[in-house]
């Protein structure tokens, strides 16, 4: 009798530095049905070096892609954590150029708190902290780090991920990346590094819907 043939499942692995994106993500992975392992890193505990331990210390069994989802507001308010960012950038680069498994940076300018506010469709730019205090009427940011259901909260009543998608225009990092459906392969091929978009505010999270919707 011939075995059972074995189904191929995608895993990805997820670091992230806050409970708002833990909590999306995690929220997101049970509606989407996608196979993540998440990997919350306190960031206060060493910063972008403290990050970049963690993930190499991170096995690469069963996994076909890392998502390295950090925020850029840490760097531009510790000038001494910029070095720290561009040695993380070179780490998941010479990864990729090595064809390990690919490591995608995932830079939310300046956090991923503007990130989610680019969900609501009444959202024009407006000061982050105080549309989600006061407009939303919250009351108070952390309030809003620690709700558990924020996927469920920013994708209804006419919000969506797909808005926050057509949204993002300037992005610090961009990952040029091909996928292999049939050989359940993914590959970065380049990463471009784009420092005269740093004051203005965007993200490349895009390459991270794309890629775990295929």
């Amino acid at each position: 009798m011939s075995r059972p043939k074995r189904e191929l499942r995608k895993k990805y692995v997820v670091f992230c530095e806050g409970d708002t994106e833990y909590n999306y993500i995690d929220a997101m992975r049970l509606n989407q049905g996608v196979e993540l392992a998440l990997k919350p890193v306190n960031m206060q505990g060493g910063g972008y070096a403290g990050f970049l331990e963690h993930i190499k210390k991170e096995a690469d069994n069963n996994c076909l892609a890392k998502f390295i989802i950090i925020d850029f507001d840490r760097a531009r308010k510790h000038p001494g954590e910029l070095p720290r960012l561009k040695e993380l950038m070179e780490y998941c680069k010479l990864q990729n150029e090595r064809k390990k498994i690919p490591h995608f940076l995932i830079l939310d300018n300046p956090d991923f708190e503007y990130v989610a506010c680019l969900h609501i469709e009444a959202y024009h730019g407006q000061d982050v902290r105080k549309y989600i205090e006061q407009t939303l009427g919250l009351g108070d940011m952390e309030k809003f780090k620690a709700m558990r259901d924020v996927y469920g909260y920013l994708n209804t009543k006419g919000n969506s991920f797909e808005r926050m998608l057509s949204r993002l225009k300037k992005k610090i990092v961009v990952n040029h990346y091909q996928i292999n459906k049939s050989g359940f392969e993914i590959k970065i091929s380049d990463t471009e590094v784009f420092w005269e978009h740093e004051n203005e505010r965007g993200s490349n999270i895009n390459e991270f819907f794309d890629v775990i919707s295929w």
